[in-house]
C-alpha cells in the first residue's frame, strides 16, 4: 500500500520502525517508478520480526517517542507503521502514540477476511478516540461489497481505493493502483 501511495503522490517514504527483514523501505524503492520519491532511513532497524517492543528488547534497544523526528523533506511524506495502531513500541507507548506525536493523519488498510469488520472498526475507533484524523480506507483482497458497505456506514470513513488480490506485485501493478487512487482522491 505504501508503494501505491508514494507512486500516486510522488511522495517520500519513511518507516520509522522496521522489525525484521526484508526491509519495507527496500520493497517500496523497488516498486515505485517516479524519480521524485525519496525513501528515508528507518529510525530503528530491528532484527527480529516481532512487535517493535519485543524486537527492541531482543536487540537491547530502548525506543522512546522523543527519539523520532520526521525526515527533513519539502515533499509529501508517507509514513508506514509497524503493525496496527495498537502495536506497542515500548511498555508505555503504542504506534498510535507515534502517529499523534508526528502529527500525522492515518489511512487504514482493511484486508478482507472473517473478522475484518470488527478489526477495522476497532482500529478506526481507537484512532478516533485518540484524536488522530483518518483520511480514508483502502480495502485489500477479493471484493466484498457488504463488508465494505458496513464498515463505511458504521465508521463514516470513505473508501480511497480497492486493491484486488494480485498474483504478484511489480511496478506496473503499483502504477495501476496509483492511477486509480489519483482518479478517486478528491471525490
Amino acid at each position: 500500500m505504501s508503494a501505491v501511495l508514494c507512486e500516486a503522490f510522488q511522495a517520500d517514504y519513511w518507516k520509522p520502525v522496521q522489525a525484521g527483514l526484508p526491509r519495507d523501505t527496500d520493497t517500496v524503492a523497488r516498486l515505485i517508478s517516479n524519480h521524485k520519491t525519496v525513501c528515508h532511513i528507518e529510525r530503528f532497524l530491528l532484527r527480529t520480526a516481532v512487535s517493535p517492543h519485543a524486537a527492541a528488547k531482543i536487540d537491547g534497544v530502548s525506543i522512546t517517542l522523543d527519539q523520532f523526528r520526521r525526515p527533513d523533506t519539502q515533499n509529501h511524506l508517507i509514513v508506514e507503521g509497524a503493525g496496527g495502531c495498537l502495536v506497542p513500541l515500548n511498555d508505555e507507548h503504542l504506534m498510535a502514540d507515534l502517529i499523534a506525536t508526528l502529527g500525522m493523519e492515518a489511512i487504514v488498510v482493511s484486508n478482507h477476511y472473517l473478522g475484518s469488520i470488527n478489526h477495522t472498526l476497532m482500529t478506526l475507533e481507537a484512532l478516533k478516540n485518540r484524536g488522530i484524523p483518518v483520511k480514508g480506507l483502502i480495502f485489500n483482497g477479493e471484493p466484498n461489497a457488504e463488508t465494505e458497505r458496513i464498515i463505511q456506514r458504521m465508521s463514516g470513513v470513505r473508501c480511497l481505493l480497492r486493491i484486488a488480490r494480485e498474483v504478484s506485485v511489480d511496478k506496473a501493478v503499483v502504477r495501476k493502483y496509483a492511477m486509480l487512487l489519483n482518479e478517486h482522491w478528491h471525490e
